[in-house]
């Protein structure tokens, strides 16, 4: 699971928001590059940045500051708050963020998203903000009649493939994440979920953890220092305690691992894992493999955008195979095929 430090700007400042309430705005640190520098020198790869100006008024309005972090920072950049035409994309895009954010447009252009999908793919993420249930737009100054879930479930049929939760009644609170509406969001939909909202100690990146979900925002827990970034990284990645996968291992320090789909059974591909791919597998929840041909691990997806996430993990009676169910994002075969097999012998 990944962990994406936050940094939100408003009037060129870092801030944090109480449950989305600009009335309640107050600056958590000095400088947004040297404050996302610190968060890569604690192991963080992802940092999660929100333009609320932009949010506000659906216009791009700290844009140097966003491309700057992504150019000079080492981390990759997940940007949301008033992007709401292609060109906005183009721009992030051309200057190195690495993925972007679409909010209120989710809601109210879904064509707008289509467009955005079929064109940039995994780089588009959508954030589902809501309250009581209900999805809130505008910068949280609105809230539709629209539950999360029916969103959700829009997204997933367009083609998104990851979603942002967020909670407003949880947000900036500390008072730990809606493990409920998580819970039912993961099982709606396919898609890989971030978690937002409420976060306030390493307990409860375990539990989210647990739910095998893609990442987690972190925010006012590590301004108000409730939280170590570090070790929040650390508990992301560690396999459960007890885990022995070095048996696995005994005949031969590669074996192979039959990728299946988890809702129809079919199977996508076949390849490798080694102690480590095995390990990497468990902490990410998102498949790894080693290359024989050119010695060294590859994450499924991490090219194409076309993950999979691990719904379990079987070993065989005699330990030397392993059986992984999957989520299936895209296609599982380069060649753009659902699945490697395809060529009909009999």
């Amino acid at each position: 699971m990944y962990i994406l430090p936050a940094i939100d700007i408003k009037d060129r400042r870092c801030v944090r928001l109480l449950k989305g309430d600009f009335a309640t705005v107050h600056q958590v640190a000095e400088d947004p590059l040297e404050t996302a520098r610190s968060f890569q020198e604690a192991g963080a790869e992802w940092i999660h940045m929100v333009d609320l100006d932009g949010a506000k008024t659906g216009k791009r309005i700290n844009g140097d500051i966003f491309e700057k972090v992504a150019a000079e920072s080492g981390l990759k950049v997940e940007l949301g708050g008033g992007i709401r035409s292609m060109d906005t994309l183009e721009e992030y895009f051309s200057k190195g963020v690495s993925r972007c954010i679409l909010g209120s447009a989710a809601l109210k252009n879904p064509e707008f998203v289509r467009e955005a999908v079929k064109r940039y793919g995994y780089r588009i993420a959508v954030g589902i903000d809501a309250l009581n249930g209900q999805v809130a737009a505008e910068g949280w100054l609105e809230v539709s009649e629209i539950s999360y879930i029916e969103l959700a479930r829009r997204m997933e049929d367009i083609g998104v493939q990851t979603l942002i939760f967020t909670d407003i009644s949880k947000d900036g609170t500390l008072s730990g994440p809606n493990l409920e509406q998580l819970d039912a969001l993961s099982q709606a939909v396919s898609c890989n979920v971030i978690a937002s909202g409420g976060i306030r100690e390493v307990g409860d990146i375990k539990r989210l953890k647990e739910r095998r979900l893609y990442g987690a925002i972190c925010g006012k827990s590590l301004y108000s220092g409730t939280l170590d970034l570090a070790e929040a990284i650390h508990t992301a990645c560690i396999p459960a305690d007890g885990m022995d996968l070095e048996r696995f291992f005994v005949k031969s320090p590669l074996v192979p691992a039959v990728v299946q789909e988890e809702s129809t059974g079919q199977v996508l591909m076949l390849a490798y894992m080694n102690l480590g791919a095995l390990r990497r597998t468990v902490e990410t929840g998102t498949t790894w493999f080693w290359s024989r041909s050119r010695r060294e691990y590859w994450n499924k997806g991490a090219t194409s955008g076309h993950f999979q996430r691990v719904v379990s993990l079987t070993g065989d009676c005699d330990n030397d195979t392993l059986l992984v169910r999957v989520n299936q994002t895209g296609a599982a075969c380069h060649t753009g095929a659902h699945s490697c097999f395809f060529n009909v012998i009999l």
